[in-house]
């Protein structure tokens, strides 16, 4: 048995108050089903600017009208103290979702940006201080790396932040820092690398070019690479940073609390690859995918990315259940569902 199977079995002997911002997004709401599906009381605050109702709506069909009743919906923003203080109260542990997600959206809007991923991430943290939360686990993103060019990105080593998303993250990492330190509010950070999944909105951000093609070759479109084919990515499963998640809201290890993890598979995968990967994963819902058309090389595309995963696995005791082959399956799946409906 696993270090998660048993945390699963506790939450569900024992239930607890979490709050989820961004719940109403792509992983947000995969936390919201997870949590639910242990019996757990959620509360949700999202301002649904980029979430959706929708999402919402498919965990309600996925869980039992028990589960569901044991879920409180605000609508607001994070960056609104109001809404904070008042989602805060009496809950025991925050997984914090709530962002600005879209690096170049950021370099378009860096105010709005900076509202919501440190204004709103201060207000959070500040919050959970003053209702004594018991610990808070917050989204932060590989792209806190920068411009370092060290591989696999390691947590101790990161450069200067290339937009205002990635320095937005950095900061909130700073601020969770400083909490710890002068409040003593427990928190750890996940980095996220390229998170994909169902539910996952093409427009957004994370690892949007998997939806994206997804859709491409549904419809009988084709998928375009910038460069070559041989840039690498470290892409995730959407199942997997739940379990990051819920390890790191509870886990007894002193030395992981105000932390800062990786949340990856530790891998690395060419975008040729990955092509491949969809295609062969299109061939189970009857869909045969077009050729790769291959386009000039974006400028300031970052050529590889993977993660060195060693740390939240002796920290928190992670071990990946779903392999990017499964998660691209199951994703297609889902796609291909939602496309005949």
């Amino acid at each position: 048995m696993t270090a998660y199977d048993r945390l699963r079995q506790e939450l569900t002997a024992e239930p607890c108050t979490w709050l989820i911002t961004g719940v109403a997004g792509f992983i947000g709401s995969h936390l919201l089903e997870a949590l639910l599906t242990l019996d757990q009381r959620v509360i949700g605050l999202d301002n649904l600017s980029t979430g959706t109702p929708r999402n919402l709506d498919l965990v309600r069909d996925g869980v039992t009208p028990k589960q569901w009743s044991r879920f409180q919906f605000h609508e607001g923003s994070v960056a609104d103290m109001s809404a904070c203080r008042e989602a805060t109260d009496r809950v025991d542990y925050i997984l914090h979702h709530a962002g600005f997600v879209s690096v170049p959206l950021s370099l378009e809007d860096p105010i709005a940006c900076h509202d919501t991923n440190v204004t709103g991430t201060l207000n959070l943290l500040t919050s959970a201080r003053d209702n004594r939360v018991r610990r808070v686990v917050y989204a932060s993103s590989s792209a806190v790396y920068g411009d370092d060019t060290r591989l696999p990105k390691v947590e101790a080593q990161i450069g200067r932040p290339l937009s205002p998303y990635g320095a937005s993250k950095w900061m909130s990492e700073i601020y969770a820092r400083l909490f710890l330190e002068s409040y003593g509010l427990e928190n750890i950070g996940l980095r996220y690398f390229n998170i994909f999944g169902p539910r996952q909105d093409p427009a957004g951000g994370y690892a949007a070019v998997i939806p994206q093609w997804i859709a491409a070759m549904l419809g009988g479109g084709e998928c375009v690479i910038h460069g070559d084919g041989t840039i690498t990515r470290d892409f995730c499963p959407v199942a997997n940073v739940v379990q990051a998640n819920l390890l790191a809201a509870t886990t007894r290890h002193g030395a992981a609390v105000g932390q800062v993890f990786n949340v990856a598979l530790g891998g690395s995968t060419t975008l040729r690859e990955l092509h491949e990967l969809i295609a062969k994963a299109l061939t189970s819902v009857g869909t045969q995918a077009k050729p790769i058309r291959y386009g000039p090389p974006r400028p300031g595309d970052i050529q590889h990315s993977s993660a060195d995963t060693s740390a939240i696995r002796r920290a928190l005791d992670f071990e990946p259940e779903v392999s990017i082959s499964a998660g691209l399956e199951q994703t297609v799946q889902w796609y291909a569902k939602a496309a005949n409906r």
